[in-house]
């Protein structure tokens, strides 16, 4: 009997407090959370489709008592645990050597205190991602990175954000936000990274649609459901079937605001699609997992990387001219 093909689904756990910081709201710094709502939720959909996932904690969140029960509860469900920084600023990429040593360590040992197994995935937030970033992955034995998201729409999706956002002071970083200009021609497929001293790590890229490179991520979908559920429908039919045909295993980025509505996150009226209720979302999300699976055999980033015969290598000296 001839394998399915492949895909997997991650959900990258932003906590309210992580939007708002991004956005320049002063009042993040309270740290609000809706991790106590969405993390159930999240785990209810798959749980129901009987899927499983991978799941990008934030340190910051897992040394808090909401954060760590969350990981508990997430590892209990039968989901890998991958790091997501400890702090979520989406400027990593000016972080010195030491900074991002410490970003993983910290969120790293949080994760395994929580009770969750040491983390063999990452992604930065934002789609932040250096060379310093990958061979840090590499020396800590990583299996793979999964901050590349190859699509054009990013500065134009950054643009949006830095003229609806408060003026804050982040050094620039925003400047920089969802993946630097390298990455809008960056491979599709998963490769890996050979580091100047011989390391290497796996790229699994958050994919957009073969061809067009446009995204297929949730809140991308979601925006489009906003619009009309019939081409959100038709749209990422389509863009399976070019998976299908290009020979693309898909991996699909989630977030907590995929089923959250607005009353549930306070203070985000600036993004895309809080206008939905939580319950619309739910089912809609429902029917993207259902029509994924139709298709493909799902699991999370971990098992997709380890099941996966890489395309290619690229050198980490490339990644110097996208920034």
């Amino acid at each position: 009997m001839t394998a399915r093909p492949l895909a997997s689904v991650s959900i990258d756990l932003d906590n309210l407090w992580a939007y708002l910081k991004t956005h320049g709201d002063p009042d993040w710094d309270r740290y609000p959370s809706f991790l106590p709502s969405a993390v159930p939720r999240l785990l209810e959909v798959f749980g129901d489709l009987r899927l499983t996932t991978t799941v990008f904690a934030v340190g910051a969140d897992v040394v808090r008592e909401d954060g760590a029960k969350a990981v508990n509860e997430i590892v209990a469900a039968g989901h890998e645990i991958g790091n997501h920084s400890f702090g979520h600023e989406p400027w990593l990429h000016r972080y010195s050597r030491a900074r991002l040593e410490e970003e993983l360590r910290l969120t790293d040992d949080a994760i395994v205190a929580a009770g969750g197994p040491l983390p063999l995935g990452f992604r930065g937030p934002g789609f932040s991602l250096t060379r310093e970033l990958v061979e840090v992955l590499a020396e800590r034995g990583y299996a793979y990175d999964a901050s590349t998201l190859p699509t054009w729409v990013g500065p134009l999706a950054r643009a949006y954000h830095n003229r609806t956002a408060p003026r804050h002071d982040d050094g620039g970083g925003r400047d920089e936000l969802f993946g630097g200009v390298a990455q809008v021609l960056a491979p599709v497929h998963a490769y890996r990274w050979r580091t100047i001293d011989g390391g290497s790590i796996v790229e699994l890229p958050v994919t957009t649609m073969p061809l067009v490179r446009t995204p297929i991520h949730g809140s991308y979908l979601l925006r489009l459901h906003e619009v009309s559920p019939r081409l959100a429908r038709g749209y990422f039919k389509t863009a399976l079937r070019l998976c299908l045909f290009r020979g693309v295993s898909p991996s699909l980025l989630l977030h907590p605001t995929d089923v959250l509505g607005g009353a549930e996150a306070p203070g985000m009226e600036f993004f895309p699609g809080m206008a939905t209720p939580g319950s619309r979302k739910v089912a809609w999300l429902a029917w993207v997992l259902r029509t994924l699976r139709e298709h493909f055999d799902v699991v999370g980033t971990g098992e997709h990387v380890h099941r996966t015969d890489p395309r290619g290598e690229r050198s980490v000296t490339r990644l110097d001219s996208g920034r």
